[in-house]
């Protein structure tokens, strides 16, 4: 794990899911994984917004031409942990198609503008994932 999201997992977990910096006045969650192929245990920061009763965050590693890790160790094992606040639950990991992508995609970066300009700077279609609590 980076030496960046270690400091946010840190400041993450000593203020109740409250970060400062480029996160300040984000909703964040943390996003337990299983590596797909070494089967360990990684834990990722994300925004996010609430759908009804899911939680949505986007594949977008910043608009770079390649999905996160996180993606690839989830779309493997979809069941994850969900760190959001000061609660932690289990959740299923569901990869919605389209019309439901974009629909989701536009109400993320209608919320968090920088999801758009992350669309413009790759070719690559930025998958949503849609968390669901169980």
């Amino acid at each position: 794990m980076s030496d960046f999201n270690k400091e946010i997992i840190q400041e993450f977990r000593a203020n109740e899911g409250t970060v400062g910096g480029i996160f300040e006045g984000m909703s964040l969650l943390l996003v337990h994984t299983t590596g797909a192929k070494s089967g360990q245990l990684r834990i990722n920061p994300t925004v996010y917004i609430k759908d009804e009763d899911n939680l949505i965050i986007a594949a977008s590693k910043a608009g770079a031409d390649t999905h996160p890790d996180w993606y690839y160790n989830l779309v493997a094992n979809p069941q994850v942990i969900v760190e959001v606040g000061i609660e932690t639950f289990s959740a299923l990991a569901d990869v919605p198609s389209e019309p439901e992508r974009s629909s989701l995609y536009e109400k993320l970066a209608s919320k968090y503008p920088m999801f758009k300009e992350y669309e413009t700077k790759t070719s690559r279609v930025i998958p949503i994932v849609k968390l669901v609590k169980n």
